[in-house]
């Protein structure tokens, strides 16, 4: 058996959602590799924009805050002005404000912090397990990679248990804002400027918003003032306090990052099991391999395709002259696939080392501030899952989120034998 591989002819339309309903098209990306690898890339829905594919590329570039800016936002959809401070969140400033934000969440995600959560994800994935794999055969997504990621954001951020689902599906309705089976509003397919003040131009940031304050308020009430939430509430050093848009922002983008990466890496994961089924004795041996396995199970599904910059000067590449004010994709899809980088990088191999992945944003500033938790929930859920089989298998076709901006398998139908 072999694992999913590309089916586009090469040529496919990278600001199209539904050329990523097939997966990544990743045919595309080699041969921009080889051939262009700054590639103008014409986007009829807004401001043309360069495309970088090549890992060693986007490496460096993503360093290179003084000409790359996150400042003008990060999606390839454009913005006005107006509109990129209505939704902006730390992940679009640049440094000093984006460092001065980073250094008052960093003690509370940091790998230490994260490291005493381990038993607690142990229990809440045998919990999740048991569940899911009793049914024999079920849809591994949704009950099993969509159960832990905000179950244990919940238990970080201290939210109720019960607003959980509801705050899952919330998520699911930000950041899959182009994929009918998440939202009502799907951002391409209908007129959405009702909403562009709203994070993700979505009606969900505005239920979220409602929901943090009222959230806010009732710990202030109980005198809580512990957690993740009031941290970024605190002062910085010149001062200045998160306003209140600033707030409503960094919720939305904890519910949405928070949940959907980690969900896609597992989901990805578990269909690797399915189509290389030496991993799952691979993992039953343990020893070195959960060193390496948790990043190559997120490289190879890297669940954030791409982040945009924009160019503040004119910069020179490939004999090509970026100019300022030109919109810039980084495609860590591309990049992940490097085939100059990653040896046989359609394979997982659980034990790669070294693994100069791209899926943490790595490099830069803007490093995912939650990867040592995804870390530690990839390599938990996957110790527990292999103790538990014999085999998995598919039992249907899988199917990718309608997302150029988010990869991730929505539905993944398995059959399991219990060891």
């Amino acid at each position: 058996m072999t694992l999913w591989t590309p089916t586009d002819d090469g040529y496919a339309d990278l600001t199209s959602h539904d050329t990523f309903e097939r997966g990544a098209p990743h045919n595309t990306f080699a041969r921009l590799r080889r051939e262009d690898p700054l590639h103008w890339t014409e986007y009829k829905d807004g401001q043309d924009f360069w495309s970088v594919t090549r890992q060693a590329d986007i490496a460096e570039m993503n360093k290179n805050t003084a000409v790359f800016s996150s400042a003008r936002g990060i999606r390839m959809e454009d913005q006005s002005y107006e509109e990129y401070l209505a939704r902006r969140t730390f992940q679009e400033t640049d440094p000093p404000e984006h460092t001065q934000t980073r250094m008052l969440l960093m003690r509370a995600f940091s790998r230490t912090v994260m490291a005493q959560y381990e038993e607690e994800i142990r229990a809440l994935c045998c919990d999740i397990l048991d569940a899911a794999l009793e049914k024999g055969s079920f849809d591994a997504t949704k009950e099993i990679a969509r159960q832990l990621p905000m179950r244990m954001l919940g238990r970080v951020l201290g939210l109720p248990e019960a607003d959980l689902p509801w705050l899952v599906e919330k998520g699911d309705a930000l950041i899959a804002n182009t994929d009918p089976d998440f939202t009502t509003h799907v951002l391409d397919r209908m007129e959405t400027d009702e909403f562009r003040m709203m994070p993700f131009n979505s009606p969900a940031g505005a239920e979220l918003y409602a929901y943090a304050k009222d959230l806010m308020a009732a710990k202030e009430a109980a005198g809580d003032t512990e957690g993740v939430l009031n941290l970024i509430r605190q002062p910085a050093k010149d001062g200045s306090v998160i306003s209140e848009t600033e707030f409503r922002n960094f919720f939305c983008l904890l519910v949405a990052a928070g949940n959907d990466t980690t969900r896609y890496s597992i989901a990805a994961g578990i269909q690797a099991l399915c189509h290389q089924p030496e991993l799952l004795g691979q993992m039953r041996e343990g020893g070195d391999v959960w060193e390496t396995a948790p990043d190559e199970i997120i490289r190879w599904a890297t669940p954030a395709l791409y982040f945009r910059r924009t160019a503040l000067t004119d910069y020179q590449m490939h004999g090509k002259t970026i100019r300022a004010g030109d919109k810039v994709l980084y495609w860590f899809s591309s990049a992940n696939r490097d085939e100059t980088v990653f040896d046989d990088p359609f394979r997982v191999n659980l034990h790669r080392t070294p693994n100069r992945h791209m899926s943490f944003g790595q490099g830069g500033p803007h490093v995912c501030l939650g990867m040592w938790l995804a870390r530690l929930e990839v390599r938990v859920l996957f110790q527990e899952l292999a103790k538990r089989l014999k085999s998995i298998e598919p039992a249907g076709p899988h199917k990718f989120l309608r997302s150029n901006f988010v990869g991730g398998i929505k539905q993944l139908p398995v059959t399991v034998t219990l060891a």
